[in-house]
């Protein structure tokens, strides 16, 4: 199982990412781990906010980079709950991954 989730930082900035290890990576951004991403490193994060799974590792980088190219404002509201379908239809099968929390 891949994982695309996102985090939110003490600065309030959303980092989007993808794993196949969902807790180890979270861990890794918030605890600044030397594995963790340059950008939480610099950014503090604090807590995850969303994550989808999907089958495949090219499924979950496809999301990933589809939800960077979005808005601020779209991302929240993603995680508060919007469907992908709102804003990425025509760009990804959004049937083919499940939000997890």
């Amino acid at each position: 199982m891949y994982y695309t989730y996102m985090v939110r930082c003490a600065d309030n900035s959303i980092y989007t990412g993808m794993t196949n290890n969902l807790e180890k990576r979270i861990n890794e951004h918030i605890n600044k781990s030397k594995n963790g991403a340059k950008y939480t490193k610099s950014h503090n994060a604090i807590k995850l906010e969303t994550a989808w799974k999907s089958k495949e590792k090219s499924l979950a980088c496809k999301l990933e980079y589809q939800i960077k190219q979005l808005s601020k404002q779209q991302k929240e509201k993603l995680i508060n709950g919007e469907k992908l379908s709102s804003y990425l239809k025509g760009k990804v099968d959004c049937r083919r991954y499940r939000r997890c929390n």
